[in-house]
Protein backbone atom coordinates (compact mmCIF):
# COMPACT_ATOMS: atom_id res chain seq x y z
CA UNK A 1 0.00 0.00 0.00
CA UNK A 2 1.37 3.47 -0.89
CA UNK A 3 2.34 5.53 2.14
CA UNK A 4 0.10 8.42 1.03
CA UNK A 5 -2.92 6.09 0.93
CA UNK A 6 -2.21 4.79 4.42
CA UNK A 7 -1.76 8.34 5.77
CA UNK A 8 -5.11 9.31 4.27
CA UNK A 9 -6.77 6.34 5.96
CA UNK A 10 -5.01 7.23 9.22
CA UNK A 11 -6.48 10.74 9.21
CA UNK A 12 -9.93 9.39 8.36
CA UNK A 13 -9.61 6.92 11.25
CA UNK A 14 -8.46 9.59 13.70
CA UNK A 15 -11.36 11.84 12.75
CA UNK A 16 -13.83 8.98 13.21
CA UNK A 17 -12.45 7.62 16.49
CA UNK A 18 -11.92 10.96 18.23
CA UNK A 19 -15.51 12.00 17.45
CA UNK A 20 -17.43 11.13 20.64
CA UNK A 21 -19.66 8.10 20.17
CA UNK A 22 -21.02 5.20 22.25
CA UNK A 23 -17.58 3.61 22.75
CA UNK A 24 -16.00 6.87 23.90
CA UNK A 25 -18.92 7.66 26.20
CA UNK A 26 -18.69 4.19 27.73
CA UNK A 27 -14.97 4.69 28.36
CA UNK A 28 -15.58 8.08 29.97
CA UNK A 29 -18.40 6.93 32.26
CA UNK A 30 -16.51 3.78 33.25
CA UNK A 31 -13.34 5.72 34.06
CA UNK A 32 -15.27 8.05 36.36
CA UNK A 33 -17.08 5.25 38.21
CA UNK A 34 -14.49 2.44 38.21
CA UNK A 35 -11.19 4.15 37.52
CA UNK A 36 -8.88 4.36 34.53
CA UNK A 37 -7.26 0.94 34.96
CA UNK A 38 -10.49 -1.06 34.70
CA UNK A 39 -11.67 1.12 31.83
CA UNK A 40 -8.86 -0.35 29.74
CA UNK A 41 -10.86 -3.59 29.67
CA UNK A 42 -13.77 -1.68 28.15
CA UNK A 43 -11.46 -0.24 25.50
CA UNK A 44 -10.02 -3.69 24.78
CA UNK A 45 -13.51 -5.11 24.32
CA UNK A 46 -14.46 -2.21 22.08
CA UNK A 47 -11.32 -2.68 19.99
CA UNK A 48 -12.10 -6.38 19.53
CA UNK A 49 -15.65 -5.48 18.54
CA UNK A 50 -14.37 -2.98 15.97
CA UNK A 51 -12.11 -5.65 14.47
CA UNK A 52 -15.05 -8.05 14.20
CA UNK A 53 -17.24 -5.35 12.64
CA UNK A 54 -14.53 -4.56 10.08
CA UNK A 55 -14.27 -8.26 9.22
CA UNK A 56 -18.04 -8.47 8.81
CA UNK A 57 -17.99 -5.44 6.52
CA UNK A 58 -15.21 -6.78 4.29
CA UNK A 59 -16.83 -10.21 3.90
CA UNK A 60 -19.96 -8.73 2.38
CA UNK A 61 -22.23 -9.07 5.40
CA UNK A 62 -21.95 -5.33 5.82
CA UNK A 63 -23.40 -4.85 2.33
CA UNK A 64 -26.19 -7.27 3.25
CA UNK A 65 -27.06 -5.18 6.28
CA UNK A 66 -26.93 -2.07 4.13
CA UNK A 67 -29.31 -3.48 1.50
CA UNK A 68 -31.61 -5.55 3.73
CA UNK A 69 -34.05 -3.29 5.52
CA UNK A 70 -35.14 -6.07 7.87
CA UNK A 71 -31.60 -7.09 8.92
CA UNK A 72 -30.53 -3.48 9.41
CA UNK A 73 -33.65 -2.66 11.42
CA UNK A 74 -33.05 -5.63 13.72
CA UNK A 75 -29.43 -4.58 14.34
CA UNK A 76 -30.53 -0.98 14.86
CA UNK A 77 -33.15 -1.94 17.45
CA UNK A 78 -30.68 -4.19 19.29
CA UNK A 79 -28.03 -1.47 19.31
CA UNK A 80 -30.45 1.22 20.46
CA UNK A 81 -31.90 -1.06 23.12
CA UNK A 82 -28.47 -1.87 24.51
CA UNK A 83 -27.47 1.80 24.70
CA UNK A 84 -30.73 2.65 26.45
CA UNK A 85 -30.13 -0.25 28.85
CA UNK A 86 -26.68 1.14 29.64
CA UNK A 87 -28.22 4.57 30.17
CA UNK A 88 -30.83 3.30 32.63
CA UNK A 89 -28.16 1.23 34.37
CA UNK A 90 -25.89 4.28 34.67
CA UNK A 91 -28.76 6.46 35.93
CA UNK A 92 -29.62 3.95 38.64
CA UNK A 93 -26.03 3.19 39.65
CA UNK A 94 -25.07 4.04 43.21
CA UNK A 95 -23.14 7.26 43.63
CA UNK A 96 -20.61 5.82 46.03
CA UNK A 97 -20.51 2.15 45.27
CA UNK A 98 -17.82 0.29 47.13
CA UNK A 99 -14.99 -1.01 45.02
CA UNK A 100 -14.85 -4.82 44.80
CA UNK A 101 -12.08 -6.17 46.98
CA UNK A 102 -11.97 -9.91 46.37
CA UNK A 103 -10.12 -11.39 43.42
CA UNK A 104 -13.32 -13.00 42.15
CA UNK A 105 -15.27 -9.73 42.35
CA UNK A 106 -12.52 -7.81 40.56
CA UNK A 107 -12.33 -10.44 37.79
CA UNK A 108 -16.12 -10.30 37.43
CA UNK A 109 -16.04 -6.52 37.11
CA UNK A 110 -13.30 -6.68 34.48
CA UNK A 111 -15.17 -9.27 32.42
CA UNK A 112 -18.40 -7.27 32.58
CA UNK A 113 -16.62 -4.07 31.55
CA UNK A 114 -14.92 -5.92 28.68
CA UNK A 115 -18.26 -7.37 27.57
CA UNK A 116 -19.94 -3.96 27.64
CA UNK A 117 -17.21 -2.53 25.40
CA UNK A 118 -17.49 -5.48 23.02
CA UNK A 119 -21.28 -5.32 22.74
CA UNK A 120 -21.33 -1.56 22.22
CA UNK A 121 -19.08 -2.01 19.19
CA UNK A 122 -20.90 -5.06 17.80
CA UNK A 123 -24.38 -3.53 18.05
CA UNK A 124 -23.45 -0.16 16.56
CA UNK A 125 -25.06 0.00 13.07
CA UNK A 126 -23.18 3.21 12.33
CA UNK A 127 -19.89 1.30 12.57
CA UNK A 128 -21.11 -1.24 9.99
CA UNK A 129 -22.08 1.57 7.62
CA UNK A 130 -18.75 3.31 8.19
CA UNK A 131 -16.64 0.31 7.26
CA UNK A 132 -18.92 -0.63 4.37
CA UNK A 133 -18.55 2.88 2.94
CA UNK A 134 -14.88 3.54 3.75
CA UNK A 135 -13.13 0.23 3.11
CA UNK A 136 -13.92 0.10 -0.65
CA UNK A 137 -12.00 3.38 -1.00
CA UNK A 138 -8.81 1.73 0.27
CA UNK A 139 -9.15 -1.98 -0.51
CA UNK A 140 -10.69 -4.08 -3.27
CA UNK A 141 -13.59 -5.71 -1.44
CA UNK A 142 -14.27 -8.30 -4.18
CA UNK A 143 -10.76 -9.78 -3.74
CA UNK A 144 -9.43 -8.26 -0.49
CA UNK A 145 -5.71 -8.42 0.19
CA UNK A 146 -5.34 -9.98 3.69
CA UNK A 147 -2.19 -7.97 4.44
CA UNK A 148 -3.81 -4.68 3.47
CA UNK A 149 -6.95 -5.59 5.40
CA UNK A 150 -4.94 -6.32 8.55
CA UNK A 151 -2.96 -3.09 8.11
CA UNK A 152 -6.08 -0.96 7.71
CA UNK A 153 -7.99 -2.68 10.50
CA UNK A 154 -5.02 -2.57 12.88
CA UNK A 155 -4.58 1.12 12.13
CA UNK A 156 -8.21 1.81 12.97
CA UNK A 157 -8.08 -0.30 16.15
CA UNK A 158 -4.95 1.55 17.33
CA UNK A 159 -6.78 4.84 16.71
CA UNK A 160 -9.72 3.55 18.77
CA UNK A 161 -7.47 2.66 21.70
CA UNK A 162 -5.56 5.95 21.41
CA UNK A 163 -8.75 8.01 21.46
CA UNK A 164 -10.04 6.05 24.45
CA UNK A 165 -6.79 6.62 26.35
CA UNK A 166 -7.08 10.34 25.64
CA UNK A 167 -10.67 10.56 26.87
CA UNK A 168 -10.00 8.25 29.84
CA UNK A 169 -7.12 10.46 31.00
CA UNK A 170 -9.20 13.60 30.51
CA UNK A 171 -12.24 12.15 32.28
CA UNK A 172 -10.20 10.83 35.20
CA UNK A 173 -8.58 14.21 35.83
CA UNK A 174 -11.78 16.18 35.40
CA UNK A 175 -13.76 13.66 37.44
CA UNK A 176 -11.37 13.93 40.37
CA UNK A 177 -11.62 17.72 40.42
CA UNK A 178 -15.40 17.77 39.98
CA UNK A 179 -16.25 15.05 42.49
CA UNK A 180 -13.68 16.17 45.02
CA UNK A 181 -13.80 14.36 48.33
CA UNK A 182 -15.76 11.21 49.16
CA UNK A 183 -18.06 13.11 51.50
CA UNK A 184 -21.69 14.05 50.92
CA UNK A 185 -20.80 16.71 48.33
CA UNK A 186 -18.70 14.23 46.36
CA UNK A 187 -21.49 11.65 46.50
CA UNK A 188 -24.02 14.18 45.21
CA UNK A 189 -21.78 15.22 42.35
CA UNK A 190 -21.13 11.59 41.43
CA UNK A 191 -24.88 10.96 41.34
CA UNK A 192 -25.34 13.90 38.98
CA UNK A 193 -22.50 12.65 36.76
CA UNK A 194 -24.04 9.19 36.62
CA UNK A 195 -27.42 10.60 35.67
CA UNK A 196 -25.93 12.94 33.07
CA UNK A 197 -24.02 10.13 31.38
CA UNK A 198 -27.11 7.93 31.65
CA UNK A 199 -29.17 10.52 29.81
CA UNK A 200 -26.52 10.78 27.10
CA UNK A 201 -26.54 6.99 26.64
CA UNK A 202 -30.34 7.06 26.34
CA UNK A 203 -30.09 9.96 23.88
CA UNK A 204 -27.56 8.04 21.78
CA UNK A 205 -29.85 5.01 21.83
CA UNK A 206 -32.73 7.12 20.54
CA UNK A 207 -30.44 8.64 17.90
CA UNK A 208 -29.45 5.17 16.68
CA UNK A 209 -33.12 4.51 15.90
CA UNK A 210 -33.04 7.36 13.37
CA UNK A 211 -30.08 5.94 11.40
CA UNK A 212 -30.91 4.76 7.90
CA UNK A 213 -28.92 2.34 5.76
CA UNK A 214 -29.13 4.55 2.68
Amino acid sequence: MPLATWITFLFVSLAATFSPGPGVLLAISTSVTLGARRTLYSSAGNALGVFIVATVAITGLGLLLQTSTMAFSVLKIIGAGYLIYLGVRQWRSKAAAAQPKTTTAIASTRSKVFLHGLLVALTNPKAILFFTAIFPQFIQTSHPDPVRFLLLTSTFVVCVVTSHLFYITLATRMGSSIIGTNGMMGTTRMRYLNRASGLIFIGLGCAVLTITSH
